[in-house]
């Protein structure tokens, strides 16, 4: 799932620049890109969410109505009330409400192509097979699983069904993180040092299912240190080849009796590459992203906010704010899957992807439970787990 308390939508007047800021005041801009019409309505893409937690009703059933290829379709829910209320209100009618007893009666729904799948972490795997059964493509919130096993289980799935599995990772949408993964990679800033990354908050109520394992499967790092380990993953394009890892719960506090509240590790990858990152639920609001290069720093604070996220880069002379127009994450993304599915191609964040995280985060435990540095399996290459990228133009339209 994504962070509880993320920065709220503000006014955005910026188009797509970037202002250097030199010792004499000069700055450069870059011109915006102009929209494009959405897909009429009987071409997009149909869709039921399953689970109308906050992140839902707050995020994507709006992301929807902003949507080009995408449209909401069903809604799933154990509350019945709460599910015919939200059809309502985005348009559609008491009959395309859900319970998670009836959710196979969408197999005879073909203007549902696919679910958003928006539950607690360890009920991912269950509904994923359920919606492969019945011929449904997946979109899943992060992180893909509670455990190893489950992702592997949902990636098996999806496969043997014929229909596509996709890992919901906004921030490898966005026209900022792409922004910054050119910058990486292009050399701009000389070769990749060290990177630093931190993702923590507040998680203040002790009875929420983020803090209960049989919900979550783990504490701040599946949730948001997750954000450290696939952004970082996502700058460089490459694998970390080890990890090393320290955990922490305030002893006596009941929020922590059954996940960790603070996670510290490292990861070294290719090219001498040393990443620090740090997650919590127990420290105040923080979620920021910096890159050392031999020739210039890049910093992303926020890094992994909903909204205005902030990308500046360092150089010895100069101060660089690349300045993005803002669109909605969410529809980024679902409207990246939609096409995937319309032009039969696997997306850019496969189940794959998440599953590669799945795997360095029960490596991250493991180092912290054994003391000790554990190695990750080599995988030599560029962007190894992902698939065809998001169309570069479209992202970064006003």
């Amino acid at each position: 799932m994504t962070p509880s308390d993320p920065h709220r939508p503000g006014p955005d007047t910026l188009a797509g620049t970037a202002a250097t800021h030199t010792p004499e005041g000069q700055t450069s801009t870059e011109p915006p890109i102009p929209p494009t019409l959405p897909q009429p309505r009987a071409q997009q893409v149909g869709y039921a969410v399953l689970g109308l937690g906050e992140l839902t009703l707050d995020e994507l059933l709006p992301a929807y109505a902003t949507a080009g290829r995408s449209r909401l379709a069903a809604v799933v829910s154990d509350d019945h009330d709460k599910a015919v209320q939200s059809a309502l209100a985005y348009g559609l009618s008491e009959a395309d409400a859900y319970s998670y007893d009836t959710f196979e009666a969408l197999a005879g729904r073909d203007d549902v192509q696919a679910v958003y799948i928006v539950l607690p972490n360890t009920l991912h795997r269950e509904y994923t097979e359920r919606a492969a059964r019945i011929g449904k493509h997946v979109l899943c919130e992060k992180p893909l699983a509670g455990s190893v096993e489950d992702a592997e289980a949902m990636v098996r799935a999806c496969r043997g069904a014929g229909v596509y599995l996709m890992t919901a990772y906004r921030c490898q949408y966005t026209p900022v993180h792409w922004r910054a993964r050119d910058l990486v990679q292009s050399g701009e800033l000389g070769a990749v040092k060290l990177i630093h990354a931190v993702n923590v908050q507040v998680e203040p109520d002790e009875g929420q299912w983020r803090l209960r394992r049989d919900l979550a499967g783990g504490g701040s790092l599946l949730d948001v240190g997750l954000y450290c380990i696939n952004t970082v993953r996502f700058l460089l394009g490459t694998e970390p080849l080890e990890v090393t890892a320290r955990t922490h719960s305030t002893p006596g506090d009941p929020r922590f009796t059954e996940v960790e509240e603070s996670v510290s590790f490292q990861l070294a990858f290719p090219g001498g590459v040393l990443v620090s990152c740090s997650c919590s639920y127990g420290a105040a609001h923080a979620r920021t992203l910096d890159v050392y290069g031999a020739q210039g720093r890049l910093s992303l604070d926020p890094a992994f906010d909903y909204t205005d996220l902030r990308l500046r880069v360092h150089t010895p002379d100069t101060i660089t704010e690349h300045r993005l127009k803002e669109s909605d994450q969410f529809t980024l993304e679902i409207d990246h899957f939609s096409r995937c599915i319309q032009e039969r191609r696997g997306p850019f964040t496969p189940g794959e992807e998440g599953l590669q995280d799945e795997r360095i985060m029960a490596a991250i435990y493991q180092s912290a439970r054994e003391g000790r540095p554990v190695p990750l399996d080599e995988h030599p290459g560029r962007d190894v787990f992902r698939g065809a990228p998001p169309e570069r133009p479209l992202m970064e339209r006003a």
